[in-house]
């Protein structure tokens, strides 16, 4: 079952995080106060989803690495390690203080440097769940490892 979960929360937890970027691309892009309340709005209620997601993908990578000398899965835990600490501690605040935010109109200084930083952080944790997932893919069997050339 683990085997199966792990994966499953990895691709929602990716989808969930691009979904994220892409509504606040757009409402940022449109440029109209409804549409950035609707993006913020969204992400905010997203986090139901996103939140427990993570923690099934944490606790179940725990478990399938448990033991494991590999160094796909040493790189695997370090990964998860900072995509926590991002996902805990800037891009969770971020997200509630920018939809308070978008909620009051207070499109200020503020506003656009939480803006920044979650524009930073949330494709930096992406990434990083992509590597792993690569990872993933290679330690169960379903991707070759490509060798660089020299």
């Amino acid at each position: 079952m683990i085997r199966f979960l792990h994966p499953v929360a990895g691709v929602v937890a990716m989808a969930t995080i691009s979904t994220f970027i892409v509504l606040t691309l757009r409402g940022e892009m449109a440029g109209d106060a409804t549409a950035i309340l609707a993006a913020k709005t969204a992400i905010a209620e997203g986090l139901w989803l996103l939140v427990p997601t993570m923690a099934v993908l944490a606790l179940t990578g725990r478990r399938l690495g448990a033991g494991s000398d590999d160094p796909r899965v040493a790189a695997k835990r370090r990964r998860m390690r900072i995509v926590q600490a991002n996902g805990l501690l800037v891009l969770l605040p971020t997200a509630l203080i920018l939809h308070r935010l978008a909620a009051a109109g207070s499109f200020d200084l503020t506003y656009m440097l939480l803006q920044g930083v979650e524009l930073i952080a949330g494709p930096a944790n992406l990434f990083l769940l992509a590597l792993s997932f690569r990872d993933g893919l290679v330690l169960a069997g379903r991707l070759r490892r490509c060798r660089r050339a020299n």
